[in-house]
């Protein structure tokens, strides 16, 4: 995984991010709702992870009683963004996987919301979190599923290594999590519009090539190939909480 391509591709949006993310303002919330059905007591040390630009961290300070937060992400400049949300709020700019293992703190509860897509070893960070979790601890995120971003994939052939639910389970079986499964289906008027979309949440890290004006041109009309009645874009939220 191209982690300094996806630091300067997120680090461009941040202003567009939180207008553009109407599916993840969506997953936000239902995180919260997950952990508030089980948890009987608020937790007392919370990390949160790939914070951005604060959708989730918002709904975490207004609904959770905590005595600290920490938030990490590796774009530097969302420090402003939950600064502005808390400013007691401690933020890491810096790499999850390497503070993880740094890190000498133990959490009551490790939240995330789209952002673990983009380890490359998911069942082996999932471990890490898990052993920084105090007993009785919650880990508790978001991903995407199979059918993320299909139209992309069936235009240009490239997607992320998305799990599916069935695949989720199989690799955390041991910690018997609970996952819930959504589609989000969005409408655009043009191919493009998708693609401005994409741009201004960030997700376009794929790849680093630019494309030509042709390249545009055979985009635009696959798409519509694809979508023969308007252009669309899936969305496949995977929610997962794993109990310690």
């Amino acid at each position: 995984m191209n982690k300094e391509l996806i630091k300067k591709r997120f680090g461009r949006k941040l202003k567009e991010y939180n207008e553009n993310a109407r599916i993840q303002k969506r997953m936000a919330e239902k995180l919260i709702s997950m952990l508030s059905q089980t948890k009987k007591e608020s937790p007392s040390d919370i990390l949160e992870i790939g914070c951005g630009t604060g959708l989730l961290t918002e709904y975490s300070v207004n609904n959770l009683s905590y005595k600290t937060y920490t938030a990490i992400d590796i774009v530097p400049d969302c420090e402003e963004y939950i600064k502005s949300i808390n400013n007691e709020i401690k933020f890491v700019s810096g790499d999850i996987e390497e503070y993880i293992v740094s890190d000498n703190k133990k959490y009551d509860l490790i939240i995330s919301n789209a952002a673990l897509q983009w380890i490359d070893d998911l069942t082996d960070f999932v471990e890490k979190l898990t052993y920084k979790l105090n007993d009785g601890g919650t880990l508790l995120f978001s991903s995407f599923g199979t059918e993320n971003f299909r139209e992309i994939f069936f235009v240009t052939g490239k997607t992320l290594n998305y799990l599916s639910k069935n695949q989720y389970e199989e690799k955390l079986e041991k910690y018997k999590p609970l996952i819930e499964e959504e589609a989000w289906i969005m409408a655009f008027k043009t191919p493009q519009e998708v693609l401005k979309h994409i741009q201004n949440t960030g997700v376009n890290a794929l790849s680093s090539e630019v494309w030509t004006k042709r390249d545009l041109i055979n985009f635009e009309k696959e798409y519509n190939g694809f979508c023969a009645n308007r252009p669309t874009l899936t969305y496949n939220p995977i929610y997962i909480k794993i109990q310690k």
